[in-house]
């Protein structure tokens, strides 16, 4: 079993990223692994926009990325590109902060134009944080999330059948093999 931090670089409380990334880590529980969440707005934003390394959120926000073994990023795509908070956050970390890990990117955004945000904006900045390993990252319409009132997500079966696949690979990179995956 495999620890894994569930990042949301969503600034918004009832964001579209924020409730998948929930969804989805409950089916890397499914599959045996431990996940940890964290909301980077939580972070209070004297931390991350001036720059406090020794602030104990980031602190604590920094130790759990010492400690787990992937690590899932989830942002919201604006103007192309990953959220500010996010790469607040990403700044604050040690160089290497992603040296040995895992990592799944994903990304959610209003339309096909910013689909490229994955691999031109985010991957570039977690390669160089020395991620050992980027599985392919997925990109999900906001059209394809609908929040209930009742706070409950329904996401279109084309985009779940897709994420099931990215979450799959992450997982069995992770050194656990899917439970559905192992049942075929």
């Amino acid at each position: 079993m495999a620890t894994v931090l569930s990042v949301s670089g969503s600034p918004s409380a009832s964001s579209r990223t924020g409730r998948l990334l929930r969804l989805l880590d409950q089916r890397l529980i499914a599959d045996g692994h431990e996940v940890i969440p964290l909301d980077v707005r939580t972070i209070p934003a004297e931390a991350l926009l001036g720059a406090d390394v020794r602030h104990p959120a980031v602190v604590e926000a920094a130790g759990l990325f010492a400690r787990v073994d992937g690590v899932v990023v989830g942002t919201p795509v604006y103007k192309a590109a990953y959220s500010g908070v996010l790469k607040a956050l990403l700044d604050l970390l040690p160089q290497y902060a992603l040296a040995g890990k895992t990592v799944l990117p994903l990304a959610t955004g209003g339309t096909t134009a910013h689909v490229l945000a994955i691999d031109y904006a985010l991957r570039p900045v977690l390669t160089s944080m020395g991620a050992d390993h980027i599985v392919q990252g997925w990109f999900t319409l906001d059209k394809d999330i609908t929040v209930h009132e009742d706070g409950s997500l329904t996401v279109a079966p084309a985009a779940t059948e897709a994420l099931r696949q990215v979450v799959d690979r992450f997982s069995a990179a992770l050194g656990h093999t899917p439970l559905l995956a192992a049942a075929s």
